[in-house]
């Protein structure tokens, strides 16, 4: 645990009695506070009782004697409309905040000395993949590292900043607007594509709650930033000295086609963005790695290429083929913010491809959960929108696509360009008549239930013959049929697995 200090003596409101707001009301106490505890749920309160904690019920109490208002992230603060705590606590001039700010705020009182780096990510999609595995990569460089945030376990659930080397921290948009003092040494901004708008006022609102990562950096401090669509670069231009990241389109996938970055002459048919709104129209000739070549540290303000399988930082290529947990255009883009990130805090170069090549995979996400014969079965219950199922139907030439549940804005209209790839569809949950009449002449069948659609793909990916993929990648919330899309992912290894699939450890 990290006990926060700067409240001593003091009472501290807190509203949300999850994971992330017992979590904060243990560190409270930890550091001298006096947190009173309250939530809208019977078991959240019958659980902060259990502990022995001050329960108040906030809609009666006196919001003068409070020193802050730590608010569960999911709480609106400001769309659609503010939570009624928010109303109250501003109506007594309280400052609201959240579990972040009180981790950073235990950072800032730790001796420099003693303070561990910080690496920080946000994005729509693929921060916990980059935060899973630039976890793996500094751990298998030698430091002692924590992960959590919005990933596993709640940031203040972690070791004291005392205890560890290193903290890798996944941070939502809902964390980051209830931020004013965060500053980590390395943030990282994967990518932006519509989503929570309702939560954010819209795409604008949304996308600055995500550049609020970068609002206190240091000078000494890295900032890494996707730039594959315009939110990305519009952010890049006002953070100074970003490094940016651009993936290439994957061959395999048939988008451009033509040579990879690997090949003799390789010139790069885009333009390199920089954080300055410039760009170098130059052509990038990437060399193969070897012993005697500078290895590549990616300077600030610096442009960095990621294509499946190969990363160009500067004049050098860094190939990492052989990771077998990251296939496709957007884990070459997780492994590039790895790369840069490790490098950042001081990894070398050759362990932090050595970390690249040998992670294992993040379950729920491009996760092969076994083979029943030459019949792949892989899970991407990560995948909740259709931008990130995007990701995952890109990553073969044809599946036979598991997808539906409870549908974001727009359904799988975006998906259009990847009918092609798909080589039969089988719809669950909500969205399945709904994406029955998007998908209209690609072939399709409403299977309603988990067990059903694996048990219909199987059959057919089997009798298809050869090599092929059956590929659970819903691009919808999964909350009409299962409480997370954890529980989603287990459901369909465990229907595979019914199948007499041979299971694999690791993806």
């Amino acid at each position: 645990m990290t006990p926060v200090p700067g409240f001593e003596g003091q009472r501290v409101a807190v509203f949300g009695l999850g994971r992330s707001g017992i979590t904060a009301a243990r560190a409270l106490k930890a550091g001298g506070a006096e947190p009173v505890l309250w939530d809208d749920g019977v078991s959240g309160r019958m659980q902060a009782e259990a502990e022995g904690f001050e329960l108040e019920d906030l809609t009666t109490a006196d919001w003068s004697s409070f020193a802050a208002l730590v608010l569960s992230p999911g709480a609106p603060l400001t769309h659609p409309k503010p939570h009624w705590t928010v109303d109250k606590a501003k109506a007594a001039n309280v400052p609201v905040i959240g579990d972040i700010e009180l981790f950073a705020r235990a950072l800032e009182a730790t001796p420099a000395s003693l303070r561990p780096k910080v690496v920080a990510i946000t994005g729509t999609n693929g921060k916990s993949t980059t935060t899973a595995l630039i976890g793996w990569v500094l751990k298998q460089a030698g430091l002692k590292v924590a992960v959590g945030g919005n990933i596993g376990i709640g940031v203040l659930a972690l070791p004291a900043p005392t205890e560890v080397e290193a903290y890798v921290i996944e941070v939502s948009s809902y964390q980051l607007d209830l931020t004013t003092s965060f500053a980590p040494d390395v943030a990282i901004l994967t990518n932006v594509s519509p989503d929570h708008l309702d939560r954010h006022g819209g795409m604008e609102g949304y996308v600055a709650a995500k550049a609020r990562l970068f609002a206190n950096l240091s000078d000494t401090a890295s900032a890494l930033v996707g730039i594959d669509e315009e939110w990305g670069r519009g952010v890049a231009e006002r953070v100074a000295n970003a490094t940016t990241v651009r993936t290439l389109p994957s061959p395999l996938a048939g988008e451009g086609g033509g040579r990879s970055p690997t090949d003799e002459g390789y010139e790069d048919p885009h333009e390199i963005a920089r954080a300055d709104g410039s760009s170098d129209t130059s052509s990038v000739t990437p060399h193969p790695t070897s012993p005697a070549a500078r290895p590549p540290s990616p300077a600030r303000g610096e442009g960095i290429l990621a294509a499946p399988g190969h990363l160009t930082v500067g004049d050098t290529t860094i190939d990492f083929t052989r990771a077998r947990s990251l296939p496709g255009r957007h884990n070459a883009q997780n492994a590039a913010f790895a790369y840069a990130a490790a490098r950042a805090v001081g990894v070398s170069h050759d362990a932090a491809v050595e970390g690249l090549m040998t992670f294992p995979g993040l379950a729920h996400r491009m996760e092969t959960v076994g083979h029943l014969g030459p019949v792949r079965f892989v899970n991407d219950s990560k995948a909740t929108n259709a931008d990130a199922a995007r990701q995952a139907l890109m990553s073969y030439p044809t599946s036979f696509w598991i997808a539906g549940g409870k549908a974001k804005d727009g359904g799988i209209e975006d998906l259009r360009d990847l009918f092609p790839r798909v080589a039969r569809a089988y719809l669950i949950g909500e969205a399945a008549d709904d994406f029955a009449a998007t998908l209209g002449d690609t072939p399709h069948v409403i299977a309603k239930d988990m067990a059903t659609a694996v048990a219909l793909a199987a059959a057919d990916a089997q009798q298809a013959g050869g090599d092929q993929v059956v590929l659970l990648s819903p691009a919808c919330a999964s909350f009409d049929q299962f409480p997370d899309f954890e529980a989603r992912g287990e459901s369909f290894r465990a229907a595979v697995l019914n199948l007499g699939a041979t299971p694999s450890v690791h993806g």
